[in-house]
């Protein structure tokens, strides 16, 4: 049985908050190629990370890596670990979209936590994949606007420690970090993972004390998804920072 088609007024608030949350999240895209290209990526490679990999945690991750002087193939890593919780939104966002094929493929590349947050609790399929598209299709785009600015801007700049760009990666975990801290649980995982990372800066190449203190995030989830199995994590706490 299908779906009830959606009223118009339904159909123009969930375009609409769509939209809101698109602007609000793509516009700090601009940070990110400030950062990028303040870490020694190219204009063009900041733009290509934005247009491929489209997930801002793990795109300041590389960013900061690189800037540290790691090695690519660190950052990369560190890029990864931090996407992995894209993977357990597909799990629940599958079956709620329904979409098969190459639109399922199409869709797995907005899927970040913006667009989840926004289609998860509709109470229809169309209703969820409007909230879908119409957030993670703007973020997107936004982002990759914004990607470019920020890139071209932070090029004209010059030296990123004359106006303090050199610090915006840490700055920009926080931002993206503070909205999680929502629970007891969150704040001593947090505090874990950065005395975990802070303890292996000395001992370590760049890009090792950061995946050490995503271990730490791998680690507490296993053990809270053993403890109750029938829950997703994230699935339903995804209002948040950006993808």
């Amino acid at each position: 049985m299908s779906d009830p088609a959606l009223s118009t007024t339904e159909r123009s608030g969930i375009i609409r908050d769509g939209l809101a949350v698109g602007v609000a999240t793509g516009a700090y895209g601009v940070g990110f190629g400030a950062v990028a290209v303040s870490s020694g990526l190219t204009v063009v490679q900041a733009c290509v990370l934005s247009l491929l990999m489209f997930t801002g945690a793990s795109q300041f991750a590389l960013a900061g890596v690189v800037a540290a002087g790691g090695a690519p193939l660190s950052g990369a890593a560190t890029a990864l670990l931090l996407g992995t919780r894209n993977t357990l939104y597909g799990l629940r966002m599958a079956p709620l979209l329904k979409w098969r094929g190459w639109r399922r493929a199409a869709a797995a590349h907005v899927l970040i936590d913006e667009s989840t947050a926004m289609s998860v609790n509709r109470g229809s399929t169309q209703g969820a994949r409007l909230g879908f598209l119409t957030t993670g299709v703007s973020v997107f785009v936004l982002w990759n606007l914004a990607t470019l600015v920020g890139a071209v801007a932070g090029e004209a700049v010059g030296d990123p420690r004359t106006f303090g760009l050199d610090a915006a990666v840490g700055a920009a975990f926080l931002a993206l970090l503070w909205p999680r801290l929502k629970d007891h649980r969150n704040i001593v995982v947090g505090v874990l993972a950065a005395a975990v990372a802070l303890s292996m800066v000395p001992l370590t190449a760049p890009g090792v004390p950061v995946l050490a203190a995503g271990g730490v995030a791998v680690l507490v989830g296993a053990v809270a998804k053993r403890q109750d199995p029938t829950e997703i994590p994230g699935a339903d706490d995804v209002a948040g920072g950006h993808h």
